[in-house]
């Protein structure tokens, strides 16, 4: 059997079996050291897989540390420390410099510290990034219970049209063009929600691989039914204003393109927060799977070795 047969998230379950883990399956892993519940994750950009080295660098530094950031936080955690693996070609010290410079950045615009690393050669450049963060209580994909409304934080599908964008490679971009590329190239975890999420929140997650995969994930491992509705699910301007350029449709794009970096949780309707950029696009029901518009929704997001 081929890793392209059973995708991304079968892989972690065999994985997970083998391990015969019962930390595995979340955003980070909490672990309780005496009274502290420390959250720690990783995750890894590559190299004409997550981005070109035509890039601006420094956006390339910003996002590793912010994807990071994102896990901590839709489990409710502070970010705290980081450890950054690098991989490198021969390539330009001022490349790698630049990265650095977006690196530090972020890591003083989520307060956060970076404390170290490793390097070591290869083809393409490749950065790994692993976090430390801490929770007063630990908010993970498990405690959607019936009755909870479907929460998420900002429009969806922005990221998946500013990468589209990127890729056509023109001379020169209209405004909201330059918006939708902003959103791809530096994604800001949505830090402004952790105390929301920390006291109120019964299931999180980060929305990284498309609401669509995300919220199946969310109702496994709930083992709830959520029931969500096209209408309520929040688009941008631009996002609008580009599938009317292209004759595509903005609600493809919100279900099924990663890396939004948003938040999907769940907490009791009357929790909602006027002050806070969260929308209500659905319900927890009893039963399984994910409807939208009272129809099955199948996961069309983000899979590492699904859509190679």
């Amino acid at each position: 059997m081929r890793l392209s047969e059973i995708g991304e998230f079968g892989l972690i379950e065999r994985l997970r079996a083998i391990l015969e883990s019962q930390v595995i399956g979340d955003d980070t892993a909490p672990i309780k050291i005496k009274e502290a519940t420390l959250l720690l994750t990783c995750d890894v950009l590559l190299q004409d897989r997550h981005f070109k080295l035509n890039y601006p660098p420094s956006t390339i530094g910003w996002k590793a540390i912010s994807v990071n950031v994102s896990d901590i936080v839709a489990n409710g955690g502070n970010p705290l420390y980081a450890l950054i693996s690098l991989v490198l070609p021969d390539m330009d010290l001022s490349y790698v410099e630049e990265v650095y410079v977006g690196i530090k950045k972020a890591s003083q615009f989520y307060s956060c510290e970076v404390v170290g690393g490793n390097v070591s050669k290869g083809e393409k450049l490749c950065i790994d990034v692993f976090m430390l963060g801490q929770a007063e209580r630990f908010v993970g994909r498990k405690g959607a219970r019936e009755g909870d409304g479907v929460f998420v934080s900002g429009a969806l599908g922005d990221s998946k049209a500013g990468l589209e964008l990127l890729l056509m490679e023109k001379k020169s971009y209209e405004d909201f063009e330059l918006k939708l590329i902003e959103k791809h190239l530096r994604p800001t975890a949505r830090i402004d929600f952790l105390k929301h999420i920390s006291k109120y929140a019964t299931a999180s997650m980060d929305i990284s691989d498309g609401l669509s995969s995300d919220a199946d994930q969310l109702s496994k491992a709930s083992d709830v039914r959520l029931s969500l509705l096209s209408e309520k699910i929040p688009i941008s301007k631009e996002l609008a204003t580009f599938c009317k350029k292209h004759g595509k449709k903005p609600i493809e794009y919100a279900l099924s393109g990663g890396e939004d970096y948003q938040l999907l949780f769940t907490h009791p309707p009357d929790r909602l927060n006027p002050f806070l950029s969260m929308v209500q696009i659905g319900i927890v029901e009893k039963g399984e799977g994910v409807f939208l518009d009272g129809r099955p929704l199948e996961p069309t997001g983000f899979d590492h070795f699904r859509m190679i």
